[in-house]
């Protein structure tokens, strides 16, 4: 399965702190890579360049540069999950992605009382938060997952 990268952030001691599109953090550690795979040592002495971690362009993985990333599959399934108040949330945006739905049926959604505001979806700013199992009740699995 896909699991679409939203952001990581570098934590001490090599490791990598990953939110995925699905409201899921997993906390991944880098280390044990550095003896197994030769291209990743050159991070072992190079915290600079560790700190530079990025999301890959699509959230298919993170990059440091052209000889070193990994992919969102191996950082899912390898991670350790991290329980945070954020779980179990995503943005419009991401979850019109996974159920290939318009951002204008969501609010639709709120409108007609399918998704309630303040329990299922809440408004930060501009941006609208909604709760994956809300999603789930309403519109089944995701669809592009």
């Amino acid at each position: 399965m896909f699991h679409k990268i939203k952001d990581v952030n570098p934590m001490p001691d090599y490791q990598l702190s990953v939110q995925f599109s699905e409201g899921v953090t997993k906390v991944y550690d880098v280390k044990p890579l550095f003896g197994k795979i030769e291209a990743f040592k050159v991070l072992e002495n190079n915290p600079d360049l560790f700190a530079d971690v990025t999301v890959d362009v699509g959230g298919y993985g993170v990059v440091w540069n052209d000889d070193l990333d990994l992919s969102c599959d191996e950082l899912f399934e390898n991670g350790s999950t991290v329980n945070t108040p954020f779980d179990g949330l995503m943005a419009f945006s991401d979850a019109t992605l996974l159920w290939g739905l318009n951002e204008s049926t969501l609010r639709k959604a709120i409108t007609y009382g399918k998704l309630v505001a303040g329990i299922d979806v809440c408004k930060y700013g501009k941006q609208w938060v909604v709760s994956i199992e809300a999603m789930k009740r309403e519109y089944g699995e995701p669809k592009t997952a």
